[in-house]
């Protein structure tokens, strides 16, 4: 469980093919030293295990559902992604429930500029904005904001300065895909009320 709050950017330095899927080696020297093996960290919103340790760099195997469902197998070296640890007992809850299971893959289709914020416009399939409310949370490449505006296939997000300096959002263009989240609280109602996914 994550809160969608990002403790750090991460670089590819490594992508690997390890049929079906890919060993995925990340860099970023402050955090690295205190991961442990098997632990789980939120790469750019996808809960993976840490398999391998270095001094500066960890490493992840992503199998292919990940690969198929996610924007991970779009990776390669130099890239930035966004990193969280795991929740532990008694942290502050300062986003919202995050776990780590993407449920789709969205794309960036507008960006408007106002001073130093940014509103966000990201089209997404039908299916998971019923699955969203104006001022819900979703996770967006496991960053946790807050839904502006909603329509069928689209949803608004503004981004503050230190979201857009902080996180691999501040770097997306029009056209990149996105990871998405919806709030789990919202899954679980629409299973009961409707029966379906």
């Amino acid at each position: 469980m994550f809160t969608g709050l990002v403790e750090a950017l991460g670089e590819v330095e490594k992508v690997e093919p390890r049929d079906p899927g890919i060993r995925l080696t990340i860099r970023h020297n402050g955090l690295a030293p205190e991961l442990r093996l098997g632990e789980s960290v939120a790469v750019d919103g996808v809960c993976l295990s840490v398999v391998e340790l270095g001094p500066e760099s960890f490493v992840f195997e992503v199998g292919p559902e990940t690969l198929t469902r996610t924007t991970l197998g779009e990776l390669r070296p130099g890239h930035l992604v966004n990193l969280e640890r795991a929740l532990r007992l008694g942290d502050r809850l300062g986003g919202h429930w995050v776990q780590g299971h993407v449920d789709g893959v969205g794309r960036l289709a507008a960006r408007e500029v106002r001073g130093d914020w940014h509103m966000v416009w990201i089209e997404t399939p039908a299916l998971m904005t019923r699955q969203m409310v104006i001022k819900g949370s979703v996770a967006v490449d496991g960053v946790s904001l807050t839904i502006v505006d909603l329509h069928r296939d689209r949803f608004s997000v503004m981004l503050i300065p230190h979201t857009l300096q902080n996180t691999t959002l501040g770097r997306k263009q029009v056209g990149d895909r996105v990871n998405l989240e919806t709030d789990i609280l919202a899954k679980y109602v629409q299973r009961l009320l409707t029966g379906t996914d």
